[in-house]
Order: structure tokens, then sequence, then C-alpha cells
């Protein structure tokens, strides 16, 4: 079993405010992703990978500016599943970085970064794997900024219509898959 939170350690040092709220922040989302596993075993979830890429899927926010969160880098927050994939990429571990590309939002279109302006490379950033997915709709119900609070569907629901039809389209696929 891959030790994520070696990886963690590597990037976010031991003990530090940041590491503590990402582990938290994953193990929820982890743990969810495992109930929702063992609810819909018909989907066939590789649970091992489920729950590490859970683990890992938020590991590029360290290098974005999030203070809030104890993010003290530069890139803008919206970069930090592209910044997760570069560095599990460096790793080896190219299943995990795809997780962590796709799963911010309910995926990110190519159309979405052209008509958002937004400061990602213009591709499809959509979950595609049964885990890919798993991942991306767990996290919609855990935020960093409010680590004590679990996030409802229609909380959930609500904040992703910022962001278009598509995207809140996307997310109720996910919830009609997992729910």
């Amino acid at each position: 079993m891959l030790n994520f939170l070696e990886i963690i350690e590597q990037f976010y040092g031991r003990d530090t405010d940041a590491a503590r709220l990402l582990i938290k922040h994953s193990r929820q989302v982890a743990d969810l992703a495992m109930e929702i596993a063992r609810r819909k075993p018909q989907l066939e979830i590789d649970t091992q990978f489920a729950y590490e890429a859970a683990m890992l899927h938020d590991i590029g926010i360290f290098r974005t500016h999030a203070p809030e969160i104890f993010c003290l880098g530069t890139e803008p927050y919206i970069k930090h599943g592209i910044l997760g994939r570069e560095l599990l990429d460096g790793m080896g571990l190219p299943r995990h970085a795809l997780v962590c590309e796709r799963h911010t939002g309910a995926g990110i279109s190519a159309f979405d970064i052209r008509e958002q302006q937004l400061p990602l490379p213009p591709r499809d950033m959509l979950p595609i794997s049964i885990e890919e997915k798993l991942v991306c709709y767990a996290d919609k119900f855990y935020s960093k900024s409010h680590p004590d609070r679990t996030t409802t569907y229609e909380q959930a629901h609500n904040k992703l219509q910022k962001y278009g039809s598509a995207t809140v389209a996307r997310f109720e696929a996910l919830h009609e898959l997992f729910g």
C-alpha cells in the first residue's frame, strides 16, 4: 500500500498547520468515499486506490496562495489540481495524479476554462474513471475552510451553480451514481 502520509510529509512537513488541515480534509473525503463504495458494490470500485487517491487529491494546495488554509504559495487556488498532478506524475503516480487534476468542482471542461477565462490549460479535466468520479463527488461535502462542518447535497449543488449549468449537471450525474 502506498504511504500517502510520507508523501504529504515530504511537501508539508511534519505536524504543520497545513499538513494537519490537509490530512483532516483528505480523511473526511476518503472515509465518505469508502462508505459509498461499501453501499455500491456493483460499481466495482478499487477501494485501495480510491482511498489513496482521496488522501492525495489536494496535495498541490501548498503551492497556491490561500493563507486562510495555511497555503503560502503564489499560484491561484484553482490550479491546485494541476499542481498536484505535476507533483504526483513526478513521483511516478500517474493514476493518482489524474485524480488531482480531475476532482476540482464537478470536473472542469475545456469550454468552461475558455468561457470563464480560468488560469488553466485549455483541456478537459473531467473525472473519467469510477474512482476519479468518487473522489470528485466525496470532496464536495467537505471544505478545508470549514473543516468541522459537513456540506449538504443542497449546499454543494447551490455552490456549484455559479460555475454554470454544465457543472451542475455533472454534479447531479455524480449524485445519481453515488447518492
